[in-house]
């Protein structure tokens, strides 16, 4: 980028600045020709990056919060008591220092990797969810087929009280009916 160019860049990131409020989202990327600004506000304080459009959206998000992280970490309290604008100008030590790591090729690989095992990790996650789901399907039939075991046992239990009933009746019955014919032998037999 030339020095013109880049000028051009700077007042559209005062512009940008200076139409921020409490009610502007909070992460916003917005395009500006080839570029595109990313910026995230933490606790009052805003990080703005300028990147080509080719550039990946997460990595300049990721490098916006490792600086806000870092940031934080060094001036968090102080953030509050700043009374001179550039209190903060040996930050742009680590920015440098960051900024450069973001834009190595061997770190951005190394990113990528990063990316790719949380992606396995996150299919990982979701398979194990997914088990835990159909285990939950599993135990909710299970949970069905013993609440139809309970009623079936009720119902046996009220079965067998009855046979139990109808038994000790015919037993009762069998008992009344042979006293019934000893009494009448004996009444006719004997006297």
């Amino acid at each position: 980028m030339s020095g013109r160019g880049l000028m051009e860049y700077q007042n559209k990131a005062k512009q940008l600045f200076k139409k921020l409020n409490e009610q502007s989202p909070v992460r916003c990327s917005l395009e500006a020709g080839a570029y595109v600004f990313h910026y995230l506000i933490e606790r009052g304080v805003c990080y703005l990056v300028l990147c080509e459009q080719s550039f990946s959206k997460r990595l300049a998000y990721t490098y916006l919060e490792d600086l806000q992280t870092e940031f934080n970490m060094q001036y968090g309290t102080k953030i509050q008591t700043v009374s001179r604008p550039y209190s903060f100008i040996e930050f742009d030590t680590y920015i440098q220092k960051a900024k450069k790591s973001y834009m190595d090729s061997r770190a951005r690989r190394n990113l990528g990797h990063i990316n790719t095992e949380l992606q396995d990790v996150q299919r990982i996650m979701v398979q194990n969810i997914d088990d835990v789901l159909q285990r939950g399907e599993a135990l909710s039939a299970l949970d069905t087929k013993a609440a139809n075991l309970s009623t079936l046992s009720q119902k046996y239990k009220k079965d067998a009280h009855y046979l139990n009933l109808k038994s000790s009746y015919a037993k009762i019955g069998a008992v009344i009916v042979i006293v019934i014919i000893i009494l009448l032998i004996l009444r006719y037999w004997v006297f």
